[in-house]
């Protein structure tokens, strides 16, 4: 069986084989791997002895079947035994991914009494005096909760909290690894809009900024609302706000590279839920040219029957034409697709009927609403939500400098001034020698990132020349807006 789909490293395993020692056994087993569509990315020789060779073969798969079905493809093998199989992305999860570490030694009774009591008391004393000096004095100064109710996890849907713990322990780690934040995973076993905001505002003492994730539309808009409204601190909802200033940054870059102006295109958006109306919403704000929203009951139009308020406010804010068909017809002679919601909605034949030099964002994880190698033969420029393809547009980017700018300059909110620095200051680090089709954005791991988006940050909170776009776009109304459904 060769899969169709693309091999990932969120499939990789490692297979332990022994195999005869003759000069072409290991050249068998990668032909096999190869053959069965899998990526082989390391081999390992882990013993030996006169007559047999003990190997480890790692590699990438498509998903779990396929995993399962490349080992099968090499047990078949003559020669071939396969002792154990390991999944490297459990092996990776054993225990969890973050820890505490303390920042203070605690090394003789001097320090312990500096660090608790006596001497601690003199600190909490300071900040009952002076609350503002918990910034200051605690971890206040550089922590952010990252609260979720598991209620709309990656495509995962609705697998409550405790299945959503590995994701929130490894967006912890990011804040961590990109930003030199400390965040913490805060799992609620509630999907109750009155009692999340009640323990959110309960236990915001202790942070500096709030992350919200993974919570599903529409509740995820009304409990981000009302938390801006009632904390002192920065309330951030990274499906909305980190996508859509990630999505602005490669779009500008990508038009940069195609030769075309934001208020000049027509831009198509397949998914208008949390993702898909944040980034509408800015782009909106940056003078698109005209925006067709599109979700599962069709292109959202003037005069469609039983829509949200949100939905609603969309109809009459974007689509000039006022379009009423169905996806593929959308994108005819479009000059941008921005798909945030399921795989597999177009074909290579569809993008071709796309403007000229058009740009294609596929951002559904794990398998995009078309496949990006048959879209390369039409589009300009191709982007994917994918670590193994060109341009993977990544919330990374935004949500480590965001934070740290706002923690830096303790923020008490987050605007969309930001958001508009934000993406400019990503973009911005790709510079005219380095871009090209295949490189829009920056990589996660490029050191600049990060520093740029905390310096936009901070100035526009400490009032520095902040892009602004005059024509400001009148605020949707977002307290019932529709779940990405596809």
């Amino acid at each position: 069986m060769v899969t169709t789909r693309l091999p990932s490293a969120g499939f990789s395993i490692t297979i332990r084989i022994a195999v005869t020692a003759d000069a072409s056994s290991i050249g068998r087993l990668t032909t096999c791997v190869g053959e069965a569509g899998a990526i082989v990315t390391a081999l390992d020789v882990a013993d030996s002895d006169p007559t047999h060779v003990l190997v480890d073969l790692t590699c990438d798969t498509a998903d779990s079947g396929h995993a399962d079905q490349v080992v099968k493809t090499l047990e078949e093998l003559d020669g071939v035994d396969v002792r154990k199989v390991s999944d490297r992305t459990f092996l990776l999860h054993l225990g969890g991914k973050i820890e505490v570490n303390s920042k203070v030694a605690l090394r003789n009774r001097d320090e312990l009494s500096r660090a608790y009591t006596p001497g601690v008391a003199r600190v909490c004393m300071a900040i009952a005096e002076n609350p503002a000096d918990a910034r200051r004095l605690t971890i206040k100064r550089n922590t952010v909760a990252v609260v979720s109710d598991g209620s709309a996890v990656l495509g995962l849907g609705n697998i409550g909290p405790a299945a959503a713990m590995p994701v929130m322990e490894g967006k912890a780690a990011l804040f961590k690894r990109f930003g030199g934040v400390d965040a913490w995973p805060v799992v609620l076993d509630t999907q109750d809009t009155d009692e999340i905001v009640r323990i959110v505002k309960a236990i915001a003492p202790a942070y500096g900024g709030i992350n919200l994730e993974d919570i599903a539309a529409p509740r995820c808009f009304e409990i981000e609302e009302r938390l801006r409204e009632q904390l002192d601190i920065p309330v951030f909802h990274d499906d909305q706000h980190g996508t859509a200033i990630c999505v602005l940054a490669a779009l500008t870059n990508a038009l940069r590279v195609v030769g075309k102006h934001l208020e000049d295109v027509r831009v198509v958006v397949s998914g208008a839920g949390a993702a898909g109306t944040a980034i509408m919403k800015l782009l909106l704000r940056q003078g698109v040219g005209d925006i067709i929203a599109y979700d599962r009951k069709g292109a959202l139009h003037r005069g469609m029957p039983d829509m949200t308020p949100t939905w609603q406010w969309l109809a009459e804010n974007t689509n000039k034409a006022n379009y009423s068909g169905d996806l593929p017809g959308a994108i005819v002679g479009a000059d941008v697709f921005i798909g945030v919601s399921a795989p597999n909605l177009l074909t290579g034949d569809d993008i071709a009927k796309m403007a000229d030099r058009s740009i294609v964002f596929a951002l559904a994880n794990p398998d995009p609403e078309v496949d990006p190698r048959e879209a390369r033969k039409h589009a300009a420029v191709v982007a994917t939500g994918r670590s193994d393809q060109p341009n993977q547009i990544n919330n990374v980017l935004a949500f480590p400098g965001v934070f740290r700018g706002m923690l830096d300059a303790s923020a008490e909110e987050f605007t969309e001034e930001m958001a508009l620095a934000a993406a400019n200051a990503i973009a911005g680090v790709v510079g005219d020698d380095k871009l090209n089709p295949t490189v829009i954005i920056p990589s996660v791991f490029d050191p600049r990132v990060t520093p740029a988006v905390a310096a936009a940050i901070r100035a526009v909170v400490r009032g520095a020349a902040a892009p602004h776009n005059p024509a400001a776009m009148p605020e949707a109304t977002l307290d019932e807006a529709p779940e990405e459904s596809f």
